[in-house]
């Protein structure tokens, strides 16, 4: 480690300090990264600026050590990749665009290096054991199959897909089930590359990608909706609004389904003034919430939930995956953007695998119906027709 490094630590001791040693390239990380991660008693006490079995006499000779190798001195800048503060209203269109470009626009062919030819960064459903023939492309195309068969999607009707991504879902629902989409993000870079899949595929006529906010689609009704990763960008004050949204768009009888990442207990609040790695570096303004946070907000719109399932261990293995993809294309990923922007996300995908491994997140497919006349539901009797048959 670097002397700046430690001073990175001296001033700021915990999860930040480290964050911004090693994302600055003052501090490297030798071999596994997850075997660094994956040591709770350590970072638990960093975190908490423990100082442990040192008498007052250590502690000074460490400090005179400290200013020994330059480790003392005024605090170093924080690395570019951390966020400074938006200006505006949380979770307003323009803010929210703002943290979602962040977040979404560093480059399609960074992207591509980590979530592979299928493009689609989401939780992928591993429908079997991975090996020869089954892997991150196999799963990320049964995960959109899942999601299809449970919107109950069939030719000629109309789905609606929020945070489209790069169009991977809504290019398999149109070539798949023949229904037409509608896809809207607030990447612009999403969105351009999303037009081009769409357009190679040759489905222009079923496929409408557009670069615009949920909020501004008013040109419903449709049979089914699928938001796909995205509530967690819309913040828990805002989820009730965003349900209503949604509810105002489905046809009577039509389904949504809302796959998101939640948390397994209620987590402390994020101070403004002193936010975490993630707020810091990733999500912006991102809200994980439980399960049930998101129950309540679509029950008190008036839409009936009819099934709930969870891929905490899907995501888990998604994400190593994705970390595999990134340490196998590691030169080139530093060539496509700045090497702190790499590590930035080789750290918050390692740390993300644990997190879903260890019961600390996990992730829930949500489908609600907007009940039709007489309380209609359009689902079969059991869970076993509806997963095996259209309505």
């Amino acid at each position: 480690m670097r002397s700046r490094g430690l001073r990175r630590l001296l001033w700021a001791p915990g999860e930040l300090g480290l964050v911004r040693a090693y994302v600055s390239g003052d501090m490297h990380i030798e071999g596994d990264i997850f075997a660094l991660l994956d040591l709770p008693d350590v970072i638990e006490r960093i975190a908490h600026h423990q100082v442990i079995g040192l008498s007052s006499r250590q502690r000074l000779a460490a400090a005179v050590t400290a200013a020994r190798i330059g480790a003392v001195g005024p605090p170093p800048r924080p690395p570019a990749e951390e966020i400074r503060r938006h200006r505006g209203r949380l979770h307003s269109i323009s803010l929210d665009a703002q943290s979602v470009s962040h977040h979404y626009d560093v480059g399609n062919e960074f992207h591509r290096l980590i979530l592979g030819p299928s493009m689609a960064y989401s939780c992928a459903y591993w429908a079997q054991e991975t090996g020869p023939g089954y892997g991150l492309d196999e799963a990320q195309r049964d995960k959109c199959e899942l999601v299809c068969t449970k919107l109950g999607l069939r030719p000629g009707m109309r789905l609606l897909d929020v945070g489209c991504g790069w169009g991977s879902l809504a290019i398999h629902a149109a070539t798949q089930h023949g229904v037409s989409v509608v896809g809207v993000t607030v990447s612009q870079e999403q969105a351009t590359l999303a037009r081009e899949r769409v357009e190679v595929a040759g489905l222009g006529d079923l496929v409408e990608i557009r670069l615009q906010d949920y909020r501004d689609v008013h040109d419903g009704p449709f049979d089914a909706i699928s938001s796909v990763g995205m509530s967690e960008h819309v913040g828990g004050t805002q989820l009730r609004a965003y349900s209503q949204t949604l509810m105002d768009l489905l046809r009577p009888g039509g389904r949504l389904l809302n796959h998101a990442i939640a948390s397994v207990r209620p987590l402390p609040p994020t101070s403004k003034d002193q936010p975490g790695f993630i707020d810091r570096y990733i999500f912006p303004d991102g809200e994980v919430l439980t399960l049930s946070t998101t129950l309540d907000a679509l029950e008190q719109v008036g839409l009936e939930v009819r099934d709930v399932e969870a891929l905490r261990e899907h995501y888990a293995l998604t994400l190593r995956a994705w970390v595999n993809n990134l340490r196998d294309s590691w030169q080139e990923a530093q060539q496509l953007v700045p090497p702190s922007r790499a590590r930035t996300w080789l750290l918050y995908l390692a740390a993300s695998a644990l997190a879903f491994e260890h019961g600390n997140l996990t992730i829930h497919q949500v489908v609600a119906v907007r009940q039709g006349e007489h309380g209609a539901s359009n689902l079969p009797l059991t869970r076993e027709q509806w997963l095996t048959t259209a309505p």
